[in-house]
């Protein structure tokens, strides 16, 4: 392989774990003049635990910042290749590793689904509609965040292989990476999974998305 190709992509890579790595929802509560995420409920820095620190206006700017460092590293990524799929999915992968493990906060922040969707929507937006339903269904179903995070995530690679049949010149990686993303996901909500099996996990309070002040 091509020594310059490697380093570009390598390059990338990098720039993309670091742009992942970025703790949105610190920098917003800090913003905002409010509670740090990462000292209440599950100390993760993502959408829900924003919603609780800062409430749903400030929870809403987290997301959109979350879903940026996701899909704009790809772009970048597709833009400076040409569009050269495995570059793409890697440094996907890499922004998601960073929000999961972000060198900026001690390598543990998010769980990655909101980066995880926003490269997603670059990669193959109708594959997110299609799991979107299960994600939205789980969590109105059993007001489990994590529990509608892991299965609409789970959803993503039979979302790209119904994708595939109508679509049938997708790249490979891009199936591929639905499942890799997923299984990030997945290891990131590790102590999530352990609370749901034992029925400690925390359920999420809808009045939060109204402006309610979290329970103590």
């Amino acid at each position: 392989m091509d020594p310059v190709l490697v380093v570009r992509t390598a390059v990338l890579v990098l720039i993309a774990y670091l742009a992942g790595s970025i703790p949105v929802g610190v920098l917003v509560a800090r913003r905002a003049g409010g509670t740090d995420p990462r000292t209440i409920g599950s100390g993760r820095t993502g959408g829900t635990n924003a919603l609780r620190a800062l409430g749903p206006r400030w929870a809403a700017v987290v997301v959109a910042g979350d879903l940026a460092k996701g899909a704009l590293p790809v772009l970048f990524a597709r833009w400076v290749t040409g569009g050269d799929p495995l570059v793409e999915v890697l440094c996907g992968a890499a922004a998601v590793a960073g929000a999961i493990w972000s060198v900026f906060a001690g390598f543990r922040s998010g769980r990655g689904v909101g980066t995880g969707v926003g490269t997603m929507l670059v990669i193959q937006p109708i594959a997110v509609l299609l799991a979107a339903p299960v994600f939205i269904g789980v969590i109105l179903l059993t007001r489990y965040v994590s529990l509608g995070s892991l299965l609409g995530s789970a959803a993503m690679f039979p979302a790209m292989l119904l994708v595939l049949l109508v679509v049938p010149e997708t790249p490979l990686p891009y199936v591929i990476y639905s499942a890799v993303g997923a299984a990030l996901i997945w290891l990131a909500h590790a102590d999530n999974i352990d609370r749901l099996l034992h029925g400690t996990e925390r359920k999420f309070d809808l009045g939060l998305l109204a402006g309610k002040r979290p329970s103590s």
